[in-house]
C-alpha cells in the first residue's frame, strides 16, 4: 500500500506536466527559454522509470526466481516419478517373466504327474483284471467241480445204495491206511 502511494506521488506530477496544451506553448518559452520541453521529459522518464526500478525490481525478481524454483522443483518431480514408474515397469516384467515360467514349469509338472497317474491307474486297472481273471477262472473250477460232486452224489445217490457196497473190515482197514497214509 506504502509503494502505492508512494508511486501515484511520483506520477502525478510527471501526468500534470504532460497534460500542458499547446496554448501555453509560448508561455514555456518565455519562462524556460526552450521551445520544447523534451530534456525535462526524459529527466522525469528517466526518474520514474529509476523509481519503478528501486520499488518493483527485487519483487519481479523475487517472483520470477520463485516461479523459476518451482519449474524446477515440478521438473525434478515429475523426472523422479517417470524414474520410479520406469523402475517399477521392470520389476513388473521380472515379476511377470518369472509368473510365466513358474506357469510353465506348473504345467510341465502337472503334465508328468497326469501321466504318471495314468499310467499307475493303467496298471492297477491291469492288475485288477487279472486277478479278477483268476478269481473267475477259480470259482468257475470250484463251480464246475461243485457240479461235477452233485452230479455224481445224484446219480450214485439214486442208483447206488448201502446195501449194493459190500465192504468187509478188511477193505475198510485198507481204504482207512490208504488214507492215513
Amino acid at each position: 500500500m506504502k509503494k502505492i502511494v508512494l508511486l501515484s506521488l511520483l506520477i502525478l506530477p510527471a501526468i500534470a506536466l504532460a497534460s500542458a496544451g499547446e496554448s501555453e506553448g509560448s508561455r514555456y518559452f518565455a519562462q524556460t527559454g526552450r521551445e520544447t520541453d523534451f530534456w525535462p521529459r526524459v529527466v522525469n522518464f528517466t526518474i520514474f522509470a529509476a523509481l519503478l526500478y528501486y520499488l518493483i525490481a527485487n519483487p519481479i525478481k523475487n517472483f520470477f526466481q520463485e516461479r523459476r524454483e518451482s519449474i524446477a522443483n515440478k521438473l525434478k518431480q515429475i523426472e523422479e516419478m517417470l524414474q520410479e514408474a520406469k523402475e517399477k515397469k521392470k520389476e513388473a516384467q521380472l515379476r511377470l517373466e518369472e509368473s510365466t515360467k513358474k506357469a510353465e514349469e506348473i504345467i510341465a509338472d502337472a503334465k508328468k504327474e497326469a501321466a504318471l497317474l495314468a499310467k499307475k491307474i493303467a496298471e492297477a486297472s491291469e492288475n485288477e483284471l487279472k486277478i479278477l481273471e483268476k478269481q473267475y477262472a477259480e470259482k468257475m473250477t470250484a463251480e464246475e467241480r461243485k457240479a461235477a460232486r452233485e452230479a455224481v452224489k445224484e446219480v450214485l445217490g439214486d442208483n447206488i445204495t448201502p446195501d449194493d457196497i459190500a465192504l468187509d473190515a478188511k477193505k475198510v482197514v485198507e481204504i482207512i491206511a490208504k488214507k492215513v497214509a
